[in-house]
């Protein structure tokens, strides 16, 4: 997996959980569904990579 797409996954990842448990702890449903948002393009961008690596070897 290319470091840096890796880097960005991880990063999204913990900006959506961050984002996510802020939301529920100050009731904003919105900003609780953004994290989510955030978090399942985190998942999906590793995914991709996963799926690259693979194919590449």
């Amino acid at each position: 997996m290319a470091g840096s797409e890796k880097a960005k996954a991880k990063t999204e990842q913990a900006k959506g959980k961050l984002k996510e448990a802020a939301g529920k702890t100050v009731g904003n449903e919105r900003m609780e569904a953004e994290g989510r948002l955030e978090g399942a393009r985190g998942d999906a961008r590793q995914a991709k990579e996963k799926a690259k690596d693979t194919f590449k070897h």
